[in-house]
């Protein structure tokens, strides 16, 4: 479920009773993700493309990271951290709808500040729709929004994301060639164990690929959550 605004007024076409989204942002702007096909190279090349998958693979990927795709959200065990990805010190966004069939006729959609937004679903999709693990918006917070209390991990996101994450690679860049570095709450961690951090409440996950961002965010502004 998507909290904090108010849709009514956060969204545009959108008239869901109860369906919010949150107002966060722990880095610069971010650019909205478009689709095509993705860029390999080395961090001294361009920024990679990184959308979220077709809908028509939700489901494929979704089984693919271990997770079972539902036909609603499931609030029993409801958490949320947030994701912040730096290329060569520029920050990438992280796309909204990833783990969210967006062409089911339950999933409602809208706009924030002329970006997409997917989620609320309020009549249960005919057809599994949607995993315990997704994004509503391009605000870089992962929910965790299921039946089950057990915390996701990264590597389950990145593979719903379809982009390849291993003890060595995100996608194209791999060390040593490139300089890879994974941050929690602001402290790094060792980048090899990176697919298994878990996805607990209001962690900060911050993914450096290549130069460095002036600074590396410890927190996420999870007030509204």
């Amino acid at each position: 479920m998507i909290e904090g605004l108010d849709v009514r007024k956060a969204l545009t076409g959108w008239a869901v009773i109860g369906f919010v989204v949150v107002a966060l942002i722990s880095g610069p702007t971010p650019v909205a993700a478009t689709s095509g096909d993705r860029v390999a190279a080395s961090a001294s090349s361009r920024a990679p493309r990184w959308p979220a998958p077709s809908p028509d693979r939700v489901v494929e990927l979704v089984t693919a990271a271990g997770l079972v795709p539902e036909t609603a959200e499931s609030l029993q065990y409801h958490v949320h951290a947030h994701l912040d990805v730096f290329v060569n010190g520029r920050h990438q966004t992280v796309p909204a709808g990833i783990g969210i069939d967006t062409t089911d006729p339950a999933v409602h959609k809208g706009t924030i500040d002329s970006q997409p937004a997917y989620g609320g679903i309020s009549v249960p999709c005919a057809q599994p729709c949607i995993s315990p693990l997704h994004t509503h918006a391009v605000t870089g917070i992962l929910h965790t929004e299921s039946a089950t209390r057990v915390d996701n991990t990264l590597g389950q996101f990145f593979t719903e994301w379809d982009v390849p994450l291993s003890a060595q690679c995100v996608d194209k860049y791999c060390t040593p060639r490139t300089r890879i570095a994974i941050y929690v709450n602001g402290r790094r961690q060792r980048f090899a164990n990176a697919a298994r951090i878990a996805l607990s409440n209001h962690k900060e996950i911050a993914l450096v690929i290549g130069r460095p961002p002036s600074h590396i965010p410890r927190t996420a502004h999870f007030s509204q959550v």
